[in-house]
């Protein structure tokens, strides 16, 4: 018999201890970190790859955060995965209640499928292992069983939550949830043999979720409830009930339904992973997963390491040299650089959370910055001025739009720009150029089959993005 599988990935993360290449804008799980896709597009792929046998796997089900949502799409595009939906969360309220979102979208019209549930920001060195150990996971959870994964630990870590568990046959029970440890409790866990990481993935049935959660946290469950009632449906995005879902309580999925299951007489399995796993939490774990010279030292980019040990240096837009470092993580960005002791890099949090208390634009985005319609990079700005890198898609266009306080020059570098400007439409070539007044509504777009690259120079007694006034817009944005 045949068992029916809906994919969740799990895609709201701000990855805020892998700043300054995650920001809140674009973080982690959309970036490359390891191999030539991200984060987010190999978990995809990976629960793409379930789809055989007795299973049958539906395409994914993404949870993510509304501002994310035009990422999401593109990089299921280059997979060329077509979503069953996108989920948009109007504001975080963490893990519980977005796979409460993905369990309601699950049991639309009578359905009730196995829910594989996975992070969109960890790596896996070994997919068999993966497809194995969550077709035995699957197989549990379509009995009843809530399942969820455990990793071997390797080491005595304190950074992650730990499973213990009965030897059982199959599947181990799960006996109990337990907090990150001190150095000295993780210790005794690896010795005793019968503590697991918690891998954050989690496999049933979307009945057994719902039922799970209107036992412990029923609040949760009718808030969920109400903003799905009040959703709208765009396309392939679902947006619950903003204000609704506003007045959902925060909680993970451990806190809220799987720390009250052990002894509760709800059946919960875990099953290991042994398929070299890493959550890239934190720099040091990206240091771990890298590949390291013999003295330990991993280099991304443009970097030259000169009598160092055990050292990350992540270049990004130019060359870093770095002599006599030990344990020391370098990442350098175009706006910002962090240098950080390589075990104290879960602390990098810290400064995340001062440049937004500063109210500071590194907090949020990127030097380059993307839009649904391509991307900016600001190469240059002054008291009155201005300059950046534009490039747009082929046949896409930015919002018909205009200026309060600024004026535009826009030179092509490469490809072919249609301009409106006013009344007017007119086609620039490479090497061609143009002038937007201050005031005068305005449009730019791609009509060819190449990417279109502009120079645009701007001029005004006031140069912010939220200085924009939109008429029309593809992508039913209002701001930004």
């Amino acid at each position: 018999m045949s068992i029916a599988v809906q994919p969740v990935v799990m895609a709201g993360g701000s990855g805020t201890r892998l700043w300054p290449l995650s920001r809140a804008g674009y973080p982690k799980q959309f970036l490359v970190l390891s191999g030539n896709t991200s984060l987010f597009q190999q978990a995809v792929a990976r629960l793409q790859a379930l789809g055989q046998g007795a299973v049958k796997a539906a395409a994914p089900l993404v949870v993510g955060n509304e501002e994310h949502r035009f990422l999401v799409l593109d990089q299921l595009r280059e997979l060329d995965i077509e979503p069953a939906a996108v989920l948009l969360e109007p504001t975080g309220r963490n893990t519980a209640p977005a796979l409460t979102l993905a369990a309601l979208q699950a049991l639309e019209g009578g359905a009730d499928p196995v829910l594989v549930v996975t992070p969109a920001d960890q790596t896996l060195a070994d997919e068999a292992a993966f497809a194995a150990a969550m077709a035995s996971a699957i197989e549990v959870a379509a009995q009843g069983a809530v399942v969820i994964l455990g990793i071997t630990p390797d080491r005595p870590e304190t950074g992650y939550g730990y499973v213990r568990t009965e030897r059982s046959t199959g599947a181990r029970v799960v006996a109990q949830f337990v907090e990150k440890p001190d150095a000295e409790t993780a210790a005794r866990y690896l010795a005793d043999g019968g503590y697991f990481w918690n891998a954050g993935m989690f496999v049933l049935k979307a009945s057994v979720w719902m039922a799970a959660l209107e036992r412990w946290r029923p609040d949760i469950a009718a808030a969920c409830r109400a903003a799905w009632a009040a959703r709208s449906t765009d396309q392939r995005f679902v947006r619950p009930g903003k204000a609704e879902f506003a007045a959902v309580p925060a909680e993970s999925v451990d806190y809220a339904v799987m720390e009250k299951c052990p002894g509760s007489g709800q059946d919960i399995r875990m099953v290991e992973l042994d398929a070299g796993w890493n959550d890239l939490g934190a720099w040091e774990a990206v240091w771990q997963v890298a590949a390291k010279d013999a003295q330990g030292n991993a280099t991304v980019g443009d970097a030259i390491v000169r009598d160092s040990r055990d050292t990350l240096v992540h270049a990004t837009s130019r060359l870093v040299g770095a002599v006599g470092l030990d344990n020391i993580v370098v990442v350098e960005t175009p706006d910002a650089v962090l240098v950080a002791d390589r075990e104290r890099s879960q602390e990098v949090k810290q400064i995340v959370a001062e440049l937004g208390s500063r109210r500071r634009g590194e907090h949020t985005l990127h030097r380059k910055v993307h839009r649904p319609w391509g991307w900016y990079d600001s190469i240059d700005s002054g008291p009155r001025h201005q300059v950046k890198r534009i490039l747009v898609k082929p046949g896409a266009s930015l919002s018909l739009q205009m200026h309060h306080h600024r004026a535009e020059h826009w030179i092509v570098v490469s490809g072919t720009a249609e301009v409106t400007v006013g009344d007017k439409v007119i086609l620039l070539a490479e090497n061609q150029s143009t002038y937007i007044p201050l005031g005068e509504v305005h449009r730019l777009r791609n009509p060819g089959k190449l990417p279109l690259e502009i120079i645009e120079v701007q001029s005004g007694s006031y140069l912010g993005e939220d200085d924009i006034v939109r008429f029309e817009d593809t992508y039913g944005r209002t701001a930004g």
